[in-house]
């Protein structure tokens, strides 16, 4: 037995009070007098002390006493650090007024800590109906065994209880970003991935909250297979063919911990003025956490409301059923009491919102869906009312909110005029993406023009949204996802292709090549569904780019073909000169020179676009230099720059100045190849744009190499294959390893078969013959 346990159990005996006693006067479980006493729960949480302290009576130097024992004294060890530089802290907010579970709580830690069998992690699953609690059980977990896990903690929503539960695809390439594998790096397929996870927590320990799980189809590729790890699960089911996962069932709570749970919302003052009305309450709710905080909610908004008033509404057993019910039948109930007494305004945004499904949204989402410009009041009924929660602040420092899905079940019923509010907030999420992507570097995928019409928020709100572009895009990811889907769903179709394609720009700039295709995969379907050929011709294009950037050349291909066949079928010039561009570009990487320059020269006939103009005759000056025809490689590339300088687009002008370089020293200019190397960096590391500086790192480690600059090619070529192998670029990555290796062969050092050796296999990755054939000679030639 513990030190606190062995004070407890003093204090009580001298007073002469049973367990029961004792637990009936601190509002604690039976249960967790036991555990306290037994030693088992050493340190239990202050809030628990007080409320043992005041029910005992204790004051002074014994008060002092009694809560320094139950004090957690530890000193961190140089052995507990981190084990990973960053380690990944995902977990939510802790729940602060969570209440009672004690035992529970004892239960699912013990099971955490117990060591791993067979080299298996240990798996915890938190089972229970809607509203009972599970979630909150797992976060407070999670929180007090979170520095045991000393290499981090990583936390995801299934959105099992949605009408879509989130794809373990989606969700293992969002762990693997977290892990630091980003863009064109995540593999493709759940197989792949779940490999590729389980290997990089092979050697860590971290602790994993699945929250919300709907079987075990959807959690098992998710499991580690290191002892190190953790899992925390939760979801309405038992998973039990989950091999070796221990099941917690949780029930509703005890009397006294429901009273605790509603005096935490209401207020002791109220409670301690009206006290014999409280068991009445919370007994008519059933003890069911969900619907005590409704009720006690109800009470905690209205301050003028006695208890009493409550408890008389519940008195009649007819009226109870539409109050407060168990079940989600019972749940459902209490939402359409809470309802009813809201404002119009409040209670159309409250069917409105639940549209928006299992996202956290931004506050801004509700102004176009009420057609209204300014909604503070109303959201803040909804928060006041417990039907809107914060679920976090993003990095823009603004509020973003979630319904609970049963609440967001019952509000979808409820929307009134859901067709004009959808559309409404298609049209803002159009202007916003329109407007934050004018203030990113210039793009080649500049959005195309559509139909679909804008509509725009308060110039003060837009500024202070687009403060900074890349950080609204970077907090409205997901959103924006849910956006293209919500515009699918409700057969906007119109606007799921122009919103995917608008945002282009973005995820091109940052490699995030999952959610370019997923937007790209969702509106493709709902044009095809439509008949809509425009919008199948930009989004099979914009797929297409993707499989390119991504090495998968043939069903590149394939797509860059048809999109050209659909865009000479609706007369879209722009469109039939990107897909001749990129069959242009798949060519040149497999060295089929004069494919390239064919699909080259018919792009310029239909290009009028003086950006893109700029961006085709660069590439023609490099398919001219890779034939050795240098006059006209110099030419190409002059009027390219020509072009750049005249429209002033730097980003371009840097791209220019990159691919020129490789002429330059070619024809024995290096000094001004390395001065364009250096004016390309420099341009692009202005502008953030992390791929063209790995690209234009590549190029001066070409420079260095092939005047035999081993000191200065090595540190370029470092940082460049340290970028292409994050972000999946394998050629780029290969052929930084191939320039390592030959220059290592040159100077007789060592670890020229090991670099020569990884560029062999990256080659042979993505079916480069003739690299293959040429580095396997290469190795072929190095002593032995």
């Amino acid at each position: 037995m513990g030190q606190f346990g062995d004070l407890l159990r003093g204090h009580r005996t001298a007073r002469g009070l049973t367990q029961e006693a004792l637990a009936a006067r601190a509002g604690l479980s039976v249960q967790a007098i036991g555990v306290l006493e037994r030693g088992d729960r050493k340190f239990p949480h202050r809030d628990t002390v007080t409320r043992l302290a005041d029910a005992l009576e204790l004051t002074g130097d014994v008060l002092d006493a009694f809560m320094a024992a139950a004090t957690r004294k530890a000193t961190p060890k140089v052995d507990d650090q981190p084990t990973v530089p960053v380690p990944a802290r995902q977990l939510p907010s802790d729940v602060p007024d969570f209440t009672g579970r004690e035992e529970q709580l004892d239960v699912v830690l013990t099971a955490l800590r117990e060591p791993a069998s067979a080299g298996a992690p240990r798996v915890v699953v938190v089972v229970g109906g809607p509203g009972i609690g599970k979630s909150a059980l797992a976060l407070r977990t999670a929180h007090e065994i979170a520095d045991e896990f000393a290499d981090g903690q990583l936390y995801l929503d299934l959105a099992g209880t949605s009408d879509q539960p989130h794809d373990p695809s989606v969700l293992l390439a969002e762990l693997l970003r977290a892990l630091g594998v980003t863009g064109g790096a995540v593999p493709n397929g759940t197989a792949a991935r779940a490999t590729l996870f389980r290997s990089l927590l092979s050697d860590r320990r971290m602790l994993l909250v699945l929250d919300d799980a709907a079987r075990s189809e959807q959690v098992r590729p998710l499991l580690p297979s290191s002892g190190g790890c953790g899992v925390l699960v939760t979801g309405r089911q038992l998973l039990t063919d989950l091999p070796g996962a221990r099941h917690i069932e949780l029930d509703v709570l005890s009397p006294a911990e429901a009273r605790a749970l509603f005096t935490g919302i209401v207020g002791a003052n109220r409670v301690e003025a009206e006290p014999d009305e409280v068991e009445p309450i919370v007994r008519a709710c059933g003890y069911l956490p969900l619907a005590i905080r409704i009720a006690a909610g109800k009470l905690a908004g209205r301050p003028a409301w006695p208890l009493r008033l409550l408890t008389e509404r519940l008195a009649d057993e007819s009226r109870r059923l539409n109050e407060l019910r168990l079940g989600e039948l019972g749940v459902r109930a209490s939402f359409e009491a809470s309802i009813g007494q809201l404002p119009v305004d409040a209670t159309a945004a409250f069917g409105l919102l639940g549209l928006m499904g299992p996202r956290a949204v931004p506050e801004w989402v509700l102004g176009p869906l009420l057609d209204r410009r300014f909604t503070d009041d109303v959201l803040d009924m909804l928060v006041d009312a417990n039907l809107l929660r914060l679920a976090e602040i993003d990095v823009n420092g603004g509020p973003r909110y979630r319904m609970h899905d049963l609440l967001r079940t019952y509000a979808v019923e409820r929307a009134d005029e859901p067709h004009a509010a959808v559309q409404r907030l298609l049209a803002v999420w159009l202007d916003l993406t329109t407007r934050a992507v004018d203030r990113l570097p210039p793009s080649l995928f500049a959005p195309p023009q559509g139909v679909a019409r804008r509509m725009a928020l308060p110039q003060s709100t837009i500024d202070k949204l687009l403060d900074s572009a890349d950080n609204w895009f970077t907090a409205e990811r997901e959103a924006f996802v849910g956006a293209v889907e919500l515009a699918a769903a409700w057969g906007f179709h119109e606007y799921a292709w122009q919103l995917a394609a608008t945002a282009v720009p973005f995820h091109d700039l940052h490699s995030y090549y999952e959610d370019w295709q997923r937007t790209h995969t969702t509106a493709l379907e709902a044009v095809r569904a439509a008949g809509n050929v425009r919008g199948e011709t930009v989004m099979l294009r914009g797929l297409s780019q993707v499989h390119l950037y991504r090495d998968e050349y043939d069903v590149a291909l394939d797509g860059f073909r048809r999109a050209l066949e659909l865009s000479r079928q609706v007369g879209d010039v722009r469109e039939e000169f990107l897909a001749k561009s990129g069959l242009a570009t798949i060519d040149r990487m497999l060295r089929r020179y004069d494919k390239a320059e064919a699909h080259i020269r018919e792009a310029l006939e239909v290009v009028t676009d003086r950006n893109l103009e700029a961006q085709v005759r660069n590439a023609l000056g490099v398919v001219l230099m890779a034939q050795d025809r240098f006059d006209e490689s110099y030419a190409s590339f002059e009027h390219a720059l020509a072009i750049c300088k005249e429209i002033d687009d730097k980003h371009r002008l840097g791209v220019v100045l990159r691919e020129a370089s490789i002429l330059y020293d070619k024809i024995g200019q290096t000094h001004r190849a390395l001065a364009s190397l250096d004016r390309a960096l420099e341009i692009f590391e202005s502008l953030a744009d992390e791929r063209c500086v790995g690209y234009t790192l590549l190029r001066m480690g070409r420079v260095h190499a092939a005047h035999n600059d081993m000191g200065h090619a090595t540190l370029v070529l470092q940082r460049a294959v340290n970028f292409f192998a994050t972000n999946g670029n394998r050629m780029e990555e290969a052929q930084c390893w191939q320039l390592r290796g030959e220059l290592a062969a040159q100077h007789r050092m060592l670890n020229a078969r090991d670099f020569l050796t990884r560029a062999l296999r990256l080659w042979q990755s993505i079916g480069a013959t003739s690299q293959v054939t040429d580095v396997q000679a290469k190795l072929a030639a190095l002593p032995d």
